[in-house]
């Protein structure tokens, strides 16, 4: 029986909704978009200008690192140290711009370091065949030391010659008024977006995590896939940690920590899968928005500060429940 256009149509379309509603990305978005219309109505000061600034210009710290976070979850994998990762390349930049060294150069040094320990990750991790877990959790206390060596354990608040500079970078707002955190954000994500999408770096991310040994099979080169995926993910941390010093205009021993739960936190609610396989870069934006807006709403509902862990973990366990519900739908 021939098929008409306009059936092929209505076929393509009921498969969109078909997908959209099965995504767990798209509910979270909503869950968003509902919480934001909630707030607006409940109080009077979230859908203030100030506070939509502060909340866009906070997400963004989460969601970098998020970005990095969900390769390397696609790929069946960790990454516990970029709390810390973060506090050393942080570190790294203001000790060495201190010392009256240029932006450029404290950058560069900042995200030389970052390289160097998502390298290290990468080949203990993919060619020696240690855990993830136990890679990057020695690293979350490794690297937090040598910040507190680097520094003396103390705070570094004065950044040379280019002070200015490294302020504007991370507090200024260039384009339209947009915070500029927000910027790199959105230019990040669309890279990611763009790599995982349409490139063959991005199917091989997928095919390690859908199955490693198949992926082996076909002539994925999963080990220099993993050494890269891991390398993005201290990168992404050492890039938020640049732009957060030039935000907050300071560097303590104690900043990121406890950054990787909220990281992760936010891949897995916007749709990553702990298994591998599944994930997008929308998903990342997503999951450390609703993050924030429950932090955000917190406080002006005058609900303690301390209930966030209970909201985030509840977010999390829904998540990861939301996608069993779906895969055993896929499976029958």
């Amino acid at each position: 029986m021939a098929i008409t256009l306009d059936q092929t149509i209505a076929h393509k379309q009921q498969s969109w909704l078909a997908e959209k509603l099965s995504s767990q990305t798209f509910w979270v978005l909503v869950a968003v978009i509902l919480a934001c219309i909630f707030l607006s109505f409940a109080t009077d000061s979230f859908a203030t200008s100030k506070n939509l600034y502060n909340i866009t210009r906070n997400v963004t710290f989460v969601a970098i690192i998020a970005l990095g976070m969900t390769l390397v979850i696609i790929t069946g994998g960790i990454d516990l140290s970029v709390g810390s990762v973060l506090c050393l390349c942080s570190m790294i930049l203001g000790v060495v711009m201190h010392a009256g060294y240029s932006i450029e150069v404290g950058i560069a040094a900042s995200i030389a370091t970052a390289l160097v320990i998502g390298a290290c990750h990468g080949l203990l991790i993919a060619y020696i065949g240690m855990p993830p877990f136990v890679v990057t959790l020695a690293t979350l206390s490794i690297a937090r030391s040598l910040a507190m060596v680097a520094s003396g354990n103390t705070v570094v608040f004065q950044f040379g010659p280019d002070h200015d500079k490294l302020l504007a970078l991370g507090g200024g707002a260039w384009f339209f008024g947009i915070a500029n955190p927000v910027v790199y954000m959105v230019v990040l994500a669309l890279l990611t977006g763009f790599i995982l999408r349409w490139t063959r770096f991005g199917r091989y991310i997928y095919a390690i995590g859908g199955n490693e040994h198949a992926a082996t099979l076909t002539g994925v080169p999963v080990r220099q896939i993993k050494v890269a995926v891991y390398m993005i993910s201290s990168l992404s941390a050492g890039i938020a940690g640049i732009i957060q010093t030039g935000w907050l205009g300071a560097i303590t021993t104690n900043i990121g920590t406890g950054l990787e739960l909220q990281v992760i936190a936010a891949a897995v609610i916007g749709g990553a899968a702990l298994a591998g396989g599944v994930g997008t870069a929308l998903g990342a934006i997503v999951g450390a928005a609703l993050i924030e807006v429950i932090r955000n709403s917190l406080g002006l509902l005058g609900i303690n500060a301390f209930w966030q862990g209970c909201f985030i973990g509840g977010a999390i366990l829904f998540a990861v429940l939301f996608d069993r519900v779906r895969k055993f739908r896929q499976s029958e």
